[in-house]
């Protein structure tokens, strides 16, 4: 994921390095983490986060996704919460593909990125629905209860294909215990839909809603989900003020970041 240039620069940080406190006032990392994380080469952390912030930005101008309408807080959670799950091994290590959703947007804004975080590119921005009680034309309420035909937000892992009722569908599996975990007793899956389309929205002013599955455009539809598939990352984001997440853990993802710069340190 990180490309030889930004590895380099952060890498020449290390001249200046000096032991400070954590400046982002997080929690320090617990010992069992410090294990799982590899040492990088002298740099303090405050060198790590500078590290880690200066890609993260270089991701986010060279994606373009100001433009595409993606806000910079919500792409810097849902990155932190896809080096987290890396960290902890929860995807597929060969795929740097991640998936943001952002519920605080109009249903008839594209409002699903699928974002190549290698290439620096975005793959896919889309409509997406939301579920039928979550609200009309945003979303407002969300739920992990079977039966609410509610959203529910938080990280995904994408799984497996299937065939369905609604075509070729993407098993999703809830990370965020209490906000999603139930996705798959709900069967909360990624699917085409005839009513998440423009047409849709000329016709009647908003999409039309799923029983909370994020649900695509249909001519589309297959194209994501074959991209998306088998162990990727997918962050559904609200302003929902209870929401809380094991995988939005700054220091542990920028650690994480730091990981790989002291890999391709010692190949260098």
């Amino acid at each position: 994921m990180l490309r030889p240039a930004i590895l380099l620069l952060a890498l020449s940080l290390v001249s200046f390095s000096s032991p400070e406190a954590n400046p982002m006032g997080e929690a320090a990392i617990p010992a069992t983490t410090e294990t799982a994380i590899a040492t990088t080469g002298g740099l303090s952390f405050e060198e790590k986060q500078m590290a880690f912030s200066q890609h993260l930005e270089q991701v986010y101008q060279e994606a373009n996704l100001k433009n595409k309408g993606l806000s910079f807080p919500v792409f810097k959670q849902a990155f932190i919460g896809f080096l987290n799950l890396k960290q902890r091994a929860s995807v597929s290590p060969e795929q740097d593909i991640l998936t943001i959703v952002d519920f605080t947007k109009s249903s008839r804004e594209k409002r699903m990125w699928v974002i190549d975080l290698e290439a620096k590119k975005v793959l896919f921005n889309t409509l997406v629905a939301h579920g039928r009680n979550t609200g009309n034309d945003k979303a407002v309420k969300f739920s992990n209860k079977p039966n609410s035909y509610m959203s529910s937000l938080g990280f995904y892992v994408t799984d497996q294909t299937y065939f369905g009722k609604h075509g070729l569908s993407l098993k999703l599996e809830g990370m965020d215990e209490g906000f999603n975990t139930n996705a798959r007793e709900r069967a909360i899956v990624i699917h085409g839909a005839d009513y998440a389309t423009d047409d849709f929205v000329k016709q009647y002013g908003r999409l039309g809603r799923s029983l909370g599955c994020p649900a695509l455009p249909t001519e589309i539809s297959k194209e994501v989900i074959e991209t998306i598939k088998n162990e990727t990352v997918l962050y559904v984001h609200s302003n929902d003020a209870t929401y809380k997440s094991n995988y939005l853990n700054t220091a542990l993802a920028v650690e994480s970041f730091a990981a790989d710069l002291s890999v391709f340190a010692e190949n260098i």
